[in-house]
């Protein structure tokens, strides 16, 4: 679908991932929305993109709050045509833990976010694709959801994280099948280790270590490589029901 004039909802567009997806909804004559909690970040994207950006604070998790977002972006924009589901948390936590069981409720904050959150957003923006006319191959939207390498080969640490990475990956088939009737594709993006916010906290030399362990190339992902492959999903109608890996073919170890 031609992207030109077209309207996205972007989740965690506020910074990161999110963010190039929004800089490159802009850049191809396009308009976003951002869903995000973070307020002073999202408030510089629509400074800068005046009249072709809006910011609508959001939980994701919030069924009520996402519902009356959908809207606000309607009544903003007048439609919404895509969906690129980028926001996420994840705490590193052992199930056995030095102070002993890991807390349930980390565990399900996560999946709240990463995987409800996802879900949530995807049901509500979806009713509004159905409205859209159609193209000429019948296509009236896409939704692209971020899950992680994490899901294929989760370490240690990482159980909360990788089951919402998982459960991303598994359903996005029955999604693509499901909306296949109203013209809706569904893919997901798996990234490997990108240059974001996330990894502020990471020591330049642990960076150096992360990085050397790519095959290639050996440096961390740019946001910008990850909307590159959002743009060609948008505008690529034969991409379907699928997860495609964006990770400089890494396979995470262990730990």
């Amino acid at each position: 679908m031609n992207i030109f004039d077209k309207v996205a909802i972007v989740t965690g567009g506020a910074s990161g991932l999110g963010m190039a997806c929004v800089r490159l909804m802009v850049q191809k004559g396009g308009r976003a929305a951002i869903f995000d909690l973070n307020e002073e970040k999202a408030e510089g994207l629509v400074d800068e993109y005046k009249g072709k950006v809006c910011f609508i604070k959001t939980n994701v998790a919030d069924d009520q709050n996402v519902k009356h977002a959908v809207q606000e972006v309607m009544e903003t924009f007048g439609a919404v045509h895509f969906t690129i589901n980028c926001a996420g948390i994840g705490f590193p936590e052992k199930v056995i833990g030095k102070d002993g069981p890991m807390p349930m409720d980390k565990f399900e904050k996560t999946m709240a976010v990463n995987l409800s959150g996802t879900l949530n957003v995807i049901r509500h923006a979806t009713l509004k694709m159905m409205e859209n006319d159609p193209n000429a191959d019948g296509e009236k939207g896409v939704i692209i959801n971020t899950s992680s390498i994490a899901a294929y080969e989760g370490q240690i640490g990482q159980v909360a994280y990788t089951a919402s990475k998982a459960a991303l990956v598994g359903i996005t088939l029955p999604l693509a099948r499901e909306f296949a009737d109203y013209g809706i594709r569904v893919v997901t993006i798996a990234p490997g280790i990108f240059d974001t916010p996330i990894l502020a906290w990471v020591p330049e030399k642990a960076k150096a270590a992360l990085a050397s362990k790519i095959p290639f190339p050996k440096r961390f992902g740019d946001p910008k490589e990850f909307a590159a492959l959002a743009g060609h999903i948008l505008e690529n109608p034969i991409i379907n029901g699928e997860t495609i890996r964006l990770d400089g073919s890494l396979r995470m170890a262990d730990r």
